[in-house]
């Protein structure tokens, strides 16, 4: 299977945001995409940039939360298993666990990567004009290897933040505002248009 560096970049931004490599079998792993109901639009846009492992349309799914116990829908699409993939989980997923791999500027090449981690797991704070990545439950190395990956790669300035019960997260000072802007207007997704610093 042959993909270009936009698609590989595409993947490793779904990987570190809100997407899971399941294994399927020693070699190959498969990449379970989810998100809430209503940003099946946004699903469908990361499916249509890897038509050679992703076919047919996400499913509608519903699920109860443990906590409340409210049921609520949510989108689900499943890709092909595939090789590819499977190397990827080796990296990612060493010992079962999502971590930032050391050599993630040599994964991270073209910015739709940054565009769809951020989608995935970025918040902007129109009140305090602040502009976040989470990272979750990662070692402070390994933040570290993201911010520098993104300012050596993108030129994007950012500070490891401890945000306690969430994880680590970056924090990108109002200088970094509009070159984020950019990028992420350059795969504009009209339902994540809220999440574009302004």
């Amino acid at each position: 299977m042959k993909l270009t560096k936009k698609q590989k970049s595409a993947i490793i931004g779904m990987i570190l945001g809100d997407g899971y490599l399941q294994k399927t079998g020693k070699r190959n792993a498969r990449l379970r995409l989810e998100h809430k109901e209503d940003h099946k639009e946004y699903v469908v846009w990361k499916t249509s940039l890897l038509p050679q492992l992703f076919q047919g349309k996400p499913k509608m799914m519903e699920r109860i939360h443990p906590t409340t116990l409210k049921k609520y829908r949510y989108v689900r699409h499943q890709s092909n298993s595939s090789p590819i993939l499977g190397k990827l989980r080796k990296i990612f997923y060493p010992d079962g666990k999502k971590h930032i791999p050391e050599n993630l500027p040599n994964l991270m090449k073209d910015d739709i990567a940054f565009a769809i981690w951020y989608y995935d797991n970025g918040y902007y704070s129109k009140k305090a004009y602040a502009t976040y990545l989470y990272l979750g439950k990662i070692t402070k190395k390994e933040a570290e290897i993201a911010r520098k990956t993104l300012l050596v790669n993108f030129g994007l300035k950012s500070y490891v933040v401890n945000k306690k019960d969430k994880g680590f997260a970056l924090y990108f000072p109002s200088s970094e505002k509009e070159k984020i802007k950019k990028i992420l207007q350059r795969y504009y997704i009209p339902i994540m248009a809220y999440k574009i610093p302004s």
